[in-house]
């Protein structure tokens, strides 16, 4: 397959924030390191379910990690294992993502993960986070986000990744990259998933203020593709599965490793680097003070 030939010799996890900052082949097989770790969720509740249609070749992937599928290292450890199981199933061609929590789809990175936590660990979550953009960004499957709620942050990010954004037209809803809100500065290959979808100079308006759209603003920016009622998005996502899986796979998986490639390398290049970047960051006293005035706020707002 394309994307995956593409990344063949570069199987691995690897390296938030710039300065807060596999596969198989024929010949040889490259064990992703996340999977090592799925023991990790086997006493843990399943936080997403995937339900494989093998008449049609489509996946749906239902997060259900409550109380807003927080991307803590548990949840991306099991989401990263089963898009790889997909991936490594010929028959699957392609995946729809959404979300069984009500009014979100994902809420970004726990927070949980960032502070009070160790050097070791905050780099084995930093890890965890670039294998999930990994797989998604050069999967050789059609992959749509079926945005059924809110998705700030890691949230915005794991639906860039994909290849089409349907999101539910309520406008109590919001989508965006908003780290810096939070005293985070979104790393590079954040930045450059953006740049690829809505261009430079609006990437670095919502990057700066940290914006947050409604749907119709998000839509008009081409951060997602198409609105529909909220009760529609499921259906309509499965309705364009069809048209995408239209085209043959060979063709669209050449051109869609043409127009991602570069930008997948540039990560695959600096991953260590990254890694040690975002530890460096996240660990120093002013972020991590910052992160419990946040977690302080967020206590007496539920109070």
């Amino acid at each position: 397959m394309a994307l995956r030939a593409a990344l063949r010799s570069k199987c691995g996890l690897s390296g938030l924030l710039s300065q807060l900052s596999s596969r198989s082949s024929h010949a040889r097989v490259c064990v992703s390191p996340v999977l090592v770790a799925q023991q990790r969720n086997n006493s843990t509740s399943s936080k997403v379910k995937v339900e494989f249609d093998q008449s049609t070749g489509v996946a749906v992937m239902h997060m259900q990690s409550p109380p807003v599928n927080s991307l803590s290292l548990d949840f991306l450890t099991e989401f990263c294992i089963n898009v790889e199981k997909l991936e490594m199933d010929k028959t699957c061609r392609g995946l729809i993502i959404t979300s069984s929590q009500p009014k979100v789809f994902s809420a970004g990175l726990d927070i949980m993960e960032m502070y009070g936590k160790s050097p070791e660990r905050c780099g084995e979550f930093w890890r965890a986070v670039q294998e999930m953009w990994l797989k998604l960004y050069s999967s050789d499957m059609v992959t749509i986000a079926a945005i059924n709620g809110s998705s700030p942050a890691g949230g915005c990010l794991m639906s860039l990744t994909c290849d089409y954004r349907i999101m539910a037209d309520n406008p109590r809803y919001s989508i965006g990259l908003n780290e810096t809100q939070l005293g985070i500065v979104a790393p590079f290959w954040f930045k450059d998933t953006m740049v690829n979808t809505v261009g430079h100079r609006t990437t670095e308006l919502a990057l700066e203020l940290g914006l947050l759209y409604s749907p119709s603003e998000a839509l008009k920016i081409g951060l997602v593709d198409l609105l529909v009622p909220e009760d529609e998005v499921l259906t309509t996502a499965t309705k364009t599965m069809t048209k995408w899986l239209a085209i043959p796979d060979h063709a669209r998986q050449i051109t869609k490793s043409m127009m991602r490639k570069p930008t997948i390398d540039k990560l695959t290049s600096k991953r260590e680097a990254d890694i040690q970047n975002f530890v460096s960051f996240i660990t120093k006293d002013s972020i991590q003070k910052s992160l419990r005035m946040y977690l302080e706020m967020l206590k007496k707002r539920r109070g």
